[in-house]
């Protein structure tokens, strides 16, 4: 069994000392890795990544990130990344990284990914330099997430996110900000290459299933919609 713990969105500050770890203790016992979905911080402060590392210390198992908006607030997203990983914790932006779990290989692919929406209701990069700009970002980091995923080779592979791929997870979410939370854009990345999983947050009153056109399977861990520390999700490695 491959037990993978995932939660987005946990808004540390630096104020936030000694209330994640406690919800955490006992989450080696749980799962093999642990994934973060992005907004790991309140406002994207080096100094809030360093309470975060702390909280995160005695995790004990692998741990890997994707930075989400609020990370890049403060414009010090790469100073919050290098804390992050002088701490062991790994921060993906169009990348992967595998991890062997009890003989079997996961893959993670991971990026911020950005807006746009959904069929029906996307933003296009025509007009103005602003939206060209906008919808531009969404496809520079949907390549690079396709890239990176289809280079894995490992036996699961998970697509990690802060931005959904889908609109079925922001169910709950305003429809007219639906292009502000993720894109389109995303799934066809995934689709394009295949993915056992994706795992996204950033929707805060969203729903916590989905499925990309293709059929993989999409989960909103982002904290208010799981309603607890972490999920866990399982993968047979038997069918592995």
């Amino acid at each position: 069994m491959i037990r993978v713990a995932a939660v987005g969105d946990v808004h540390v500050g630096i104020d936030s000392a000694g209330r994640l770890a406690p919800r955490l203790a006992g989450l080696a016992d749980q799962a093999d890795l642990f994934l973060l979905a992005g907004d790991l911080t309140h406002r994207g402060r080096p100094e809030e990544a360093k309470v975060l590392a702390e909280e995160l210390r005695g995790v004990g198992v692998p741990t890997i990130a994707v930075l989400g908006n609020h990370d890049y607030h403060s414009d010090e997203q790469d100073g919050v990344t290098e804390v992050l990983e002088e701490a062991g914790i790994r921060v993906l932006e169009g990348a992967a990284v595998t991890v062997e779990v009890g003989g079997r290989r996961v893959g993670i692919a991971g990026s911020k990914g950005f807006g746009g929406g959904f069929a029906g209701a996307s933003a296009s990069d025509f007009g103005e330099p602003e939206m060209k700009a906008f919808v531009g970002h969404t496809k520079t980091l949907a390549g690079r997430l396709e890239r990176a995923l289809g280079g894995i080779r490992a036996d699961r592979r998970i697509a990690l996110l802060h931005y959904s791929p889908v609109a079925d997870t922001l169910a709950g979410e305003p429809r007219e900000i639906h292009a502000f939370l993720g894109s389109y854009l995303l799934a066809e990345a995934v689709d394009r290459v295949g993915a056992d999983l994706v795992i996204h947050g950033h929707a805060h009153r969203g729903s916590r299933n989905g499925a990309t056109p293709g059929g993989v399977p999409v989960r909103n861990v982002a904290a208010p919609v799981i309603g607890r520390a972490y999920e866990v999700f399982r993968f047979d490695a038997d069918d592995a």
